[in-house]
């Protein structure tokens, strides 16, 4: 009984408890104030972070699965299962571990004082949703799944419209909300298919089913829409943007960090039943990686609202992630065992370490927009000189994003790096894809740099481009010690990553069981991680002693006060500063192809003294906007006529049931 009170399974089972309801006493007023409500719900939110993450390390550490038996019946299934593996413990581990420091970090961000009307609502679905991420994970049949998977989603709706009363916030939950629901439906397909063939809903076990077959084409387009709506992969991305740059920011963060991780769950999941998997797949995950890689990026450099950029970047990583699989998926069919390997060891890595250093990026932002009142880029500058913690953090959130050593996100795209190169040996069709994206992902590391740059130096350094926006006070510590965990883990994945190189195999061999890789190849043996650690540690200890010599150096030099020089003007003023536009002119003029911005140049007047004039430029969503809407509207046009048979008539309604029923009787009987 003891063994069973500390097993990881009871420890991550109690977690999930804890987080669904961590909010739910403040669905009763009477009972608790506000103020204490809050806090309690974060207490209760970080004890079950701590339990999960710990259940979670101890499955990785062990490699143990474990199934269990719900003892009720749900709907078509009897006998409905939840288990854990290292699969589900790898995705675990940012599940309980975002949501809990965003949860800290609101105490601050979104207090009950400051937000009375709202912060029950927003405290309640936010445990809502981290409990059901996590039940997504360890559902073992379809029913459960799709019980986890529609609350999920319902709870994330309405926290993306915590501020209902704005009309863009209404719009981005509206577009969410239809967009999971389609997703929704693709999974409403693909379920009863699996059904079909496995004459079950318990989920088949890995390697079970063969993909070469046709019916398993139909599950792997419907998993694709199902889960990369969910996951954000171009050209499903549509709900992203809006969502995640009008939610409160700490939701921004789990959501960015975490819930688009579950849609990739759903997806490993689903290839993980199949064995003899063709190229084609593998090709196009690969293909759908690079496009949203590159393209997700292109679009975050033209963005002006700080939140939107940041999600643009999700895009861009979600399709590292994808590229990673696409390795895998190739790897799989070619018969190359390292190239199985590190794909999916460094599509699994990167799920870790876009969960922490993106939450890191969009609390920092969170930390900025309290302190500015705007989340336009244009209107900021100088915000270190005030916030200069938040600056430091949001600095190794963006060293790490653009994967540059000595950082996490480097160590994830060298392990995708190193498999398109062992791709690259390989012959045929599966060669030329590994040299295209290897220099796709190039790409995507340099345009991440450059909009970094363009973020950092126009957020961040610089003086204030208006005194309404200046930033006056840095967060509180219940803020920046979210912050602080993050980047700490950013930094130790990064300096020490052997330490992860066995959990990664664990979950690698449940993805993909019947492969080779497994069991005759060892991460550690075609990846220097010890390497990568020692060049790390150096490069961290240069970066030490020249920021040390600098300060000595500052200290002893005379300090005077001056201008920046100014091109010649007499009395340069914050105007003159390098906005988002102008220094995004030239890379968003390459993409233009793809971006489609609107531009409105100045209306230049003649006359000795010309009227004010203003240029403005702007990137839209252009595959909503440019494809999606329009699409939408012409068949909305054309379906027109059949509209008129819902006319409000209760009879004609009981007529089309009954015509239905008679329909479907009659085709049963053929």
């Amino acid at each position: 009984m003891s063994q069973e009170l500390v097993s990881p399974s009871t420890l991550i089972f109690t977690a999930m408890l804890l987080s669904a309801l961590s909010g739910a006493h403040l669905l009763v007023p009477r009972l608790i104030n506000a103020s204490h409500g809050q806090l309690l719900a974060t207490i209760i939110m970080l004890t079950g972070s701590v339990l999960g993450l710990a259940g979670s390390l101890m499955t990785l550490i062990s490699g143990r699965s474990v199934v269990f038996q719900i003892a009720w019946t749900l709907p078509f299934v009897d006998n409905p299962e939840i288990g854990i593996d290292p699969l589900t413990a790898w995705f675990l581990l940012p599940i309980f571990l975002i949501p809990g420091c965003a949860a800290l970090y609101a105490r601050t961000y979104w207090h009950a004082d400051h937000f009375p009307l709202n912060v029950r609502k927003i405290t309640f679905f936010f445990g809502l949703m981290a409990g059901t991420m996590s039940a997504v994970t360890v559902a073992r049949d379809g029913i459960t799944f799709l019980f986890a998977w529609e609350i999920m989603a319902l709870a994330a709706y309405f926290l993306i419209s915590t501020e209902d009363e704005k009309p863009e916030v209404n719009l981005a939950g509206t577009l969410y909300m239809i967009t999971t629901h389609i997703g929704t439906l693709g999974l409403f397909g693909f379920f009863p298919i699996l059904v079909s063939v496995t004459g079950s809903w318990i989920f088949p076990s890995a390697g079970s089913l063969n993909a070469s077959l046709p019916i398993a084409t139909a599950l792997f387009l419907t998993a694709l829409l199902g889960f990369g709506l969910k996951a954000g992969i171009m050209p499903l991305h549509v709900w992203l943007p809006s969502a995640h740059a009008n939610a409160p920011s700490h939701v921004s963060a789990a959501m960015s960090g975490v819930i688009l991780k579950v849609g990739i769950y759903g997806i490993m999941r689903t290839i993980s039943f199949f064995n003899a998997i063709p190229l084609w797949w593998g090709v196009l995950v690969l293909v759908l990686g690079i496009v949203s890689g590159v393209v997700g990026v292109a679009f975050a450099i033209g963005q002006h609202d700080l939140k939107r950029l940041l999600a643009y970047h999700s895009i861009e990583n979600i399709g590292i992630i994808f590229m990673g699989l696409g390795v895998a998926l190739i790897g799989q069919t070619t018969g190359s065992a390292a190239m199985v390997l590190l794909g999916t060891a460094g599509a699994l890595l990167h799920v870790l370490n876009h969960a922490t250093f993106k939450a890191l990026l969009f609390l920092g932002a969170g930390s900025v927009i309290h302190a500015t009142g705007t989340r336009e880029i244009d209107l900021m500058g100088g915000v270190a000189r005030k916030l200069p913690c938040t600056a430091l953090l949001f600095g190794v959130g963006a060293v790490a994003i653009c994967g540059l050593p000595p950082l996490n996100g480097f160590v994830s795209e060298l392990l995708i790096y190193f498999g398109f190169f062992r791709g690259i040996q390989e012959s045929g069709v599966s060669a030329a894809a590994m040299a295209l994206a290897a220099p796709a992902l190039a790409l995507v590391g340099g345009l991440a740099v450059a909009c970094f740059v363009k973020v950092y130096g126009i957020v961040f350094l610089g003086v204030p481009r208006s005194e309404e926006h200046a930033a006056h006070h840095e967060a509180g510590w219940q803020m920046l010690v979210p912050m602080t965990v993050l980047a700490i883990v950013c930094g130790a994945v990064g300096l020490a990553p052997s330490l992860l190189s066995d959990l990664l195999q664990r979950a690698s061999r449940t993805a993909f069981p019947l492969s080779e890789t497994v069991g005759g190849v060892v991460l550690t043996n075609i990846v220097p991680l010890p390497v990568v650690t020692i060049m790390a540690a150096i490069l961290l200890a240069l970066c030490g002693l020249l920021a040390l010599w600098y300060r000595r150096l500052l200290a002893t030099a005379p300090q005077s006060e001056s201008t920046t020089w100014g091109c010649g003007y007499q009395r340069p003023n914050p105007r003159m500063q390098y906005n988002a536009s102008s220094f995004a002119e030239l890379l968003t003029g390459l993409f233009a192809f793809v971006l489609k911005p609107d531009t409105h140049r100045p209306d230049v007047t003649d006359g000795i003294f010309p009227a004010a004039t203003h240029f403005h430029s702007h990137v839209p969503e252009t595959v909503l906007e440019r494809v999606y809407i329009p699409a939408l509207e012409r068949l909305y046009h054309r379906f027109l006529p059949i509209r008129r048979m819902q006319n409000g008539v209760l009879q004609q309604y009981v007529l089309y049931i009954l015509v239905t029923l008679v329909v479907l009787f009659l085709s049963d009987h053929v």
